[in-house]
């Protein structure tokens, strides 16, 4: 589907559906084959050659093999490059493993085995950042010093925003010009392509655990990233490799997931901004970390609005944390976010446990993802908790 005249929404539902009248069906087909007929020796060779290099099946061949390739996936993967207005894009079958792959790919693939991580990052990806599992070094630093962090064998620099949980905004812009022609990925879980467009912006790429938003239902598990078509491939062949692709169900759920991705970020973004404003009235809390305020410039620029995480550090610190947690109703106490209801968690007792105490979220923070429940009643679960 040509793309460029149509309005986001409406590529929001509409992408990854060509070809579907010729199939004569109007639901997205899920194709669960694990393994595939292969149309003869040479060209189910020729197929399977090009596809653990990383490309696309010849058009007179097969997809041969589940790990290789599957046209559900494939479909979500060309629905959500339109939205990001990329070549391409690679589902893996978590965000973790798409992280691992783009490291992989950039560092390990291209003998450039040092990474600059821009803090704050997901506790998770700082973490793997962190560990020798990936034999890489790294260098953590704050978004204005990636320049002088950046080395001869730097092959990747990954940032997050907002990032995760305090909803720090950081230029894109201004890290990939410090980075200076090395690749930039961007953590883009909590703006999503409805809020920001990295590459837009320089990036390389553009990476969801699309667990989150992109599913919205708090049912499957997956990542994705958003690149150009050589990056792509590049990810391809690691996926294929190490067998972290996404299982076709999975593919259709997230496809199913994007059609209704604008309305729902816009309805909790307005549910989130008005929780903001709420709670920076209460006595009990010490600050409410939401980019609504923003005076950089990002925010009505790179950001086209402050979404729907709100974290808050409350006075009383780690004791009164865990008392309004306990006491929540309509929110429920869990790790993860982005979905139809209302999550709740303390990020240094889990998401960042793993996290250098130098540069893990402070005890008294909690962060919460707002849902599609009335604004209201979520206000009144709020109150009764921390009264």
């Amino acid at each position: 589907m040509s793309t460029p005249d149509l309005s986001f929404d409406t590529i929001a539902v509409h992408a990854g559906r060509d070809g579907l009248a010729e199939l004569g069906v109007h639901a997205l087909p899920i194709d669960l084959s694990s393994t595939n007929p292969l149309p003869d020796i040479a060209r189910g060779g020729d197929s399977y050659e090009a596809l653990t290099a990383g490309h696309h099946p010849p058009a007179d061949g097969s997809n041969v093999y589940g790990r290789l390739w599957n046209p559900t996936v494939a479909r979500f993967e060309q629905a959500l490059a339109a939205l990001e207005g990329a070549d391409d894009a690679v589902a893996f079958a978590s965000g973790m493993a798409a992280m691992t792959a783009a490291v992989l790919a950039l560092c390990a693939a291209t003998g450039r085995r040092h990474v600059v991580g821009v803090r704050p990052l997901y506790g998770g990806t700082d973490a793997l950042l962190a560990g020798d599992l990936l034999g890489i070094e790294r260098t953590f630093c704050a978004p204005d010093a990636v320049a002088d962090a950046i080395r001869d064998d730097t092959g990747l620099v990954v940032m997050e925003t907002p990032a995760n949980p305090t909803l720090d905004l950081v230029d894109i812009g201004a890290v990939v010009a410090q980075a200076g022609g090395v690749p930039v990925l961007v953590d883009n879980t909590f703006a999503t392509p409805v809020l920001q467009l990295p590459l837009a912006h320089g990036a390389r790429m553009s990476l969801h655990s699309a667990t989150k938003y992109i599913g919205g239902h708090g049912d499957v598990i997956a990542g994705a990233i958003a690149c150009d078509a050589e990056t792509a491939v590049a990810l391809r062949r690691v996926r294929t490799a190490t067998g972290s692709v996404l299982h076709p169900l999975a593919g259709y759920l997230l496809h199913r997931g994007l059609t209704t991705l604008p309305v729902r970020i816009r309805a909790q973004q307005h549910n989130a901004g008005r929780i903001a404003a709420w709670l920076r009235q209460h006595p009990d809390i010490a600050r409410v970390f939401y980019p609504d305020a923003d005076t950089s410039g990002i925010l009505g620029t790179q950001l086209r609005g402050p979404g729907a995480m709100v974290s808050i550090a409350l006075r009383g610190g780690y004791e009164k944390a865990e008392r309004f947690t306990s006491r929540l109703r309509v929110f429920t106490h869990a790790v993860s976010l982005g979905g139809v209801d209302s999550l709740v968690q303390h990020p240094a007792a889990i998401s960042h446990r793993q996290v250098a105490p130098d540069a893990r979220p402070g005890a008294d923070i909690v962060r919460m993802s707002i849902g599609l429940e009335h604004a209201d009643d979520l206000i009144a679960d709020l109150a009764q908790a921390l009264d």
